[in-house]
């Protein structure tokens, strides 16, 4: 979406130089056409701005998901804000717009890399205002590389390049960010302050688990315990009540369920009724049938079906679901969240297969037409195993000759160029687009993208750099492949803001401006294109 336009910045102009009239000789010194270009250069002055901004963008997207299943959004997880800035820096350069590409916040990266405590499993044991300080970061170094990239056009512009489209459909790095809240940090009111504090750093969806807040697991570990549909239901509108208090109307809630990996409650909820929420929560409950005369002291006993049974609990107190209950308990959950003020699901499952989320959802949507997911591209799944393993099932379907195969050890890289191989990776590169067409997934993220990416390079450049390649190791694998991959903080100094400090310390010192740009300044090194050609240009504004 533009973010500048002529009139925009006519319009910051003539407001400068009308204060500048009301206050006399004392503004002397303040050039209008500078500060009109700051203004500009940061159009967004509050979270709660990008906030509302961003969740109009989600809304719009959403109703397109719905007129065309192919028109699904994507995000990856950014632990900081530079990672994020990086990531959006390289959607515009390669994809020319930010269009449809979300970011995502992951409390597992958060647990694991941003608590005061040091690295954490996944558990919500970490700070929770480290949450909505790390929104605030990423949409700081959005903000940035808006500024940056307005203050070289800008400069281009003054030189006589004509870049003046460019600038008039300038497409801002600000893109809407899911945020995971967890379980939601303790009671509604505890869920309701942190969605505050993350929707005025700037998010516009916030998603939320239903599981124990104390006892919460990564989703893709054993031991998670879930609550009754009451009490998750209060913290939807918990949040709901957040957007509605902050003026983001269009606030986006994503109702994580993990009932599919869930064996265990807490809690047993009350029932007023025959077929209640409470009563089929209950019901998923394992119990076994007993006699009044057989009941220990302070035992916990259900009358169901007329009869005396007494829940199977564990020596921790907590209480086991039915075998084979999950599914079941999945669909309910997402059909009670979506009546009650949710607007988009999330399910975690065990593997990442398409026909298994479509037997979910589709279940879920015949009580709700529209039901649409948010799913986790896990690197938590082996997902060259997974659709290996799917391949030879389809395969064998077909009446393939499989005995060329070790269906125990499909992962040996002596099966990299086979058909197997081949089926199974064409899954891999269509999982999104047909996970958006037949399981109703709007929007596809991997939670863990830039810490697996992080260790991934850092082992590769050790490998070399403290070996017999030494520095060669560095050049070769970064910064040659900066250079020719047109990489944007090749020129760190200008990244972090060197240039852009310089254009402000001239707007604000005039010709006295200590500026780190000129002829010393070793990022000259990079000017490796030759100038343009100078056309006669100017910003069209008459003083």
């Amino acid at each position: 979406m533009k973010n500048f336009s002529q009139t925009d910045y006519r319009s910051a102009l003539q407001t400068v130089r009308n204060l500048k009239e009301k206050y006399g000789d004392t503004w002397n010194a303040i050039q209008p056409e500078s500060a009109a270009r700051m203004k500009i250069q940061n159009r967004f002055k509050t979270g709660l701005d990008i906030a509302k901004y961003t969740a109009a963008i989600m809304r719009k997207d959403m109703a397109e998901y719905d007129a065309d299943s192919s028109q699904y959004t994507q995000s990856l997880g950014c632990w900081h804000g530079f990672v994020a800035q990086q990531k959006m820096i390289a959607v515009k350069k390669h994809h020319k717009t930010t269009n449809k590409k979300y970011l995502y916040l992951s409390g597992w990266m958060v647990a694991a890399l941003r608590s005061e405590f040091g690295p954490l499993p996944d558990q919500s044991m970490h700070e929770k205002t480290v949450v909505s300080s790390l929104i605030k970061e990423i949409y700081d170094f959005l903000r940035q590389a808006d500024a940056i990239e307005l203050n070289d056009l800008f400069r281009r512009l003054e030189n006589g390049e004509d870049v003046q489209n460019q600038i008039d459909n300038f497409e801002t790095h600000i893109v809407p960010i899911i945020a995971d809240i967890d379980a939601g940090f303790g009671n509604e009111e505890a869920t309701y302050l942190l969605a505050k504090q993350m929707i005025q750093a700037g998010a516009c969806a916030i998603q939320i688990e239903n599981q124990v807040s104390d006892a919460k697991q990564c989703g893709h570990q054993d031991g998670k315990v879930t609550v009754p549909h009451e009490d998750f239901v209060a913290k939807l509108n918990a949040i709901r009540y957040a957007f509605l208090e902050l003026g983001v109307d269009d606030g986006v809630i994503v109702a994580r369920t993990d009932s599919e990996g869930a064996g265990l409650t807490q809690k047993l909820p009350v029932s007023q009724e025959p077929g209640d929420l409470a009563s089929q929560y209950l019901a998923f409950v394992e119990a076994e049938e007993i006699d009044i005369a057989d009941a220990k002291e302070d035992d916990v006993l259900l009358k169901r079906h007329g009869k005396l049974v007494r829940p199977v609990r564990l020596a921790n107190g907590l209480y086991k679901f039915k075998e084979g209950s999950n599914i079941d308990r999945v669909v309910l959950d997402c059909v009670t969240s979506l009546q009650n003020g949710a607007d988009l699901l999330w399910i975690e499952t065990p593997t990442p297969n398409v026909k298994q989320i479509a037997h979910m959802v589709n279940r879920v949507r015949e009580v709700v037409p529209n039901a649409k997911l948010v799913y986790n591209n896990s690197p938590s799944f082996n997902w060259t195993l997974n659709f290996r393993n799917q391949a030879y099932d389809e395969m064998l379907e077909l009446g393939k000759d499989m005995t060329a195969y070790d269906r125990n050890n499909l992962m040996d890289a002596k099966y990299d160029n086979s058909e197997l191989c081949k089926v199974a990776d064409e899954k891999i590169r269509t999982f999104q687009k047909d996970g958006a067409r037949d399981a109703g997934i709007f929007h596809h993220l991997i939670t863990l993208p830039t810490y697996h990416t992080t260790a991934l390079h850092m082992n590769d450049l050790t490998e070399g750099y403290f070996a017999e390649e030494g520095m060669l190791a560095y050049v070769k694998g970064v910064q040659r492949q900066e250079i020719r991959k047109g990489v944007a903080c090749v020129k760190h100094q200008r990244m972090a803001g060197s240039d852009l400090g310089d254009d402000h310390k001239t707007f604000f010192a005039g010709e006295k401006a200590l500026k780190a740009g000129g002829e010393k300044n070793t990022a000259n090194q990079f000017e490796l294109a030759p100038k343009p050609t100078k056309v006669k240009e100017t910003l069209g504004v008459p003083a």
